[in-house]
């Protein structure tokens, strides 16, 4: 099956060149030149995106505000594109939602690579795991993660996570007793080296406690092992 991708890249240099290549690995590329462009595109879509590369800096609609936008209903992969590098700016991109980053310049070669991972972890995530031992539903504490269907209940209530967000969770309620370090988590969960990006952890961490913690500056289901990683609360020292 071929996958549809949306560029949403203002520059016309680096548009034609990104599309190009991608095309020439066999993806279905479709640009938007600015925000509001991209926006209209996922509106009119007859299928929904498999991955959407956005760029940060855009007219007419930043990439930040539609970035948002996109995730209030949607957890289709994003890999911002910007020439901005700063640990503000990933923070900022990864808070909001995004799966993944890379700094203008950038090779081909890394941009592919980037963009076969994401979407090899978006199918990883959405394909029932048929090899997974062990019952349908995941508890931790009181909240009930179901993997099959990718939803999570606390109190009555669905908690709405993004891919990352669910394979953390998924992570810590599958193995209650294990210390994961930040490096684990990240060879896990985004099924890649880790480089010491302390940064992409942290603000997926961040975002996961503010959905289902009641305090997530007390956090009760992953707590914190200072210095070491973390661990699935209620579990055994």
């Amino acid at each position: 099956m071929q996958h549809s991708i949306l560029l949403v890249e203002d520059d016309a240099d680096i548009g034609e060149m990104v599309r190009d290549q991608l095309e020439r690995e066999g993806y279905r590329v479709i640009r938007a030149h600015d925000g509001e462009e991209a926006e209209r595109l996922l509106k009119e879509a007859e299928a929904p995106f498999d991955l959407i590369l956005l760029d940060l800096m855009l007219p007419k609609r930043s990439g930040l505000d539609l970035l948002q936008w996109i995730r209030r209903d949607s957890v289709v992969p994003v890999l911002l594109l910007s020439a901005k590098d700063s640990d503000l700016d990933k923070a900022l991109g990864l808070g909001f939602g995004a799966d993944d980053y890379i700094a203008k310049p950038f090779s081909m070669i890394e941009l592919v690579a980037r963009v076969k991972a994401a979407l090899r972890r978006a199918k990883q995530y959405s394909a029932p795991d048929e090899q997974a031992a062990g019952p349908a539903v995941l508890r931790l504490m009181d909240l009930v993660i179901d993997p099959d269907n990718f939803t999570v209940i606390k109190d009555g209530r669905t908690i709405r996570l993004t891919a990352k967000e669910f394979q953390i969770l998924k992570l810590f309620a599958s193995h209650p007793n294990r210390v994961y370090t930040k490096e684990q988590i990240y060879q896990l969960v985004w099924n890649d080296h880790y480089y010491g990006d302390d940064n992409v952890i942290n603000v997926h961490m961040r975002r996961l406690r503010k959905k289902i913690e009641d305090n997530p500056s007390q956090p009760r289901y992953i707590k914190t092992l200072w210095g070491i990683g973390y661990k699935a609360g209620g579990s055994q020292p």
